[in-house]
């Protein structure tokens, strides 16, 4: 069996190791190549191309992975996330005959429902991380699988705070607070210096704080180090990860997160937050004009209504972010109770991942991808209309 998978960045790069991971548990003689990062490789993927970093380098990559991929014809073809690299690839392949699956949907219950229409037409099965998102596919006639999030699956359901303190070195008078300001340079350039200003702002105030700066990347922990010192804010107390979120948000008592994945992982850690999210005026514009939910995070969206404060846009000042930080540290029954609501979160999503994806494609690795996977939960048609009711 001949996989092609390609995968745009770095949380698409887990997403695609996951995948791999667990078809090669089934099918253990499959090949997958395409468009890969480390983690894809390291699972056995052969990388055609990197991994696409700047918008200039989409259409030359597609158009030469598009002439390969159909000239030799593989088995199944999968896109992890990057809808705006692979949806246009994907309806190209399908039109020639090659079966086409679509890993993560776009977030059409956010903004812009319409492209499920575009979607239908380029994938013959779309896989799902959220159990709301079922009933919206079914709905448009898309064939859907919800499998969960590998996320989900990977994190302790009971988080060990003390030993997430204890990896740190914290001492107990020490409170820790997670400051997870993107996973891109591009995030950063509009985030770097209100998380720095927020942190200067709660250190001021609070000498008990340690903030603790989770980035995955060179280039990331690079820019961060630079406006640390551009701002004159190297005394405060700020320790930089290379990587290791889970760590930080698992010792933290608060944190203070863009917008994204890492509001999930935040929310599976257990970790009160805040969220906030800057964009340029325009594109911020455009978002607000076609949004059909009133909240952007995930753990919001997931709860159906805000359990978590959001500051976005103009909203995002150093005073806002720090009040609403410091009112979760302030308030250790607000902070347990939240964690409750996280518990119940995460066990919803826990369902399994690697086996749904499993028996989900399985019908493809068969021979017969006619063959139709199991209803979505009752629990999935519930959160479809509260989500749309709301």
């Amino acid at each position: 069996m001949k996989v092609a998978i390609v995968a745009g960045e770095a949380s698409g790069d887990l997403l695609g190791a996951a995948i791999i991971r667990a078809l090669k548990s089934r099918w253990p003689d499959t090949g997958f190549y395409g468009i890969a990062g480390p983690r894809m490789i390291a699972e056995g993927a052969a990388s055609l191309y990197p991994m696409v970093k700047h918008l200039r380098e989409i259409w030359g990559i597609r158009s030469g992975l598009k002439r390969r991929l159909v000239a030799d014809k593989p088995d199944l073809f999968i896109g992890v996330d990057a809808p705006d690299f692979n949806l246009g690839l994907e309806t190209s392949l399908k039109a020639a005959g090659i079966r086409t699956v679509h890993y993560v949907s776009p977030s059409i219950w956010a903004w812009r429902p319409e492209r499920i229409h575009s979607i239908a037409r380029a994938v013959d099965r779309i896989l799902v991380l959220f159990p709301f998102e079922a009933p919206l596919y079914e709905k448009a006639g898309v064939p859907v699988t919800f499998v969960g999030h590998p996320l989900a699956d990977a994190m302790p359901l009971e988080p060990d705070r003390a030993e997430a303190r204890a990896q740190l070195r914290l001492p107990p008078s020490a409170v820790p607070v997670a400051i997870l300001p993107g996973s891109r340079v591009s995030e950063l350039e509009l985030h770097a210096d209100l998380f720095i200003a927020t942190v200067r702002e709660l250190a001021a105030r609070r000498p008990e704080l340690r903030f603790f700066v989770p980035l995955a990347t060179r280039e990331t922990r690079d820019y961060f180090e630079q406006r640390l010192y551009a701002l004159d804010a190297r005394q405060l107390p700020i320790t930089i990860l290379f990587g290791h979120a889970q760590l930080a948000l698992g010792a933290a008592e608060g944190a203070l997160v863009a917008s994204g994945t890492a509001t999930l992982e935040a929310a599976l850690a257990r970790c009160p937050m805040v969220i906030t999210y800057r964009l340029n005026p325009f594109t911020y514009w455009l978002v607000k004009r076609k949004a059909i939910l009133p909240y952007a995070g995930l753990p919001n969206i997931l709860a159906g209504e805000f359990i978590v404060p959001e500051l976005l846009q103009e909203d995002a000042t150093p005073a806002n972010l720090a009040q609403a930080l410091g009112n979760w540290l302030d308030n250790k029954g607000a902070r347990e109770r939240l964690r409750e609501r996280f518990a119940k979160l995460h066990a919803e999503l826990a369902k399994g991942h690697d086996e749904r994806v499993v028996d989900a494609l399985a019908p493809y690795f068969s021979g017969n991808p006619a063959t139709h996977a199991p209803p979505p939960s009752a629990y999935a048609s519930d959160q479809y209309a509260a989500v749309r009711g709301r």
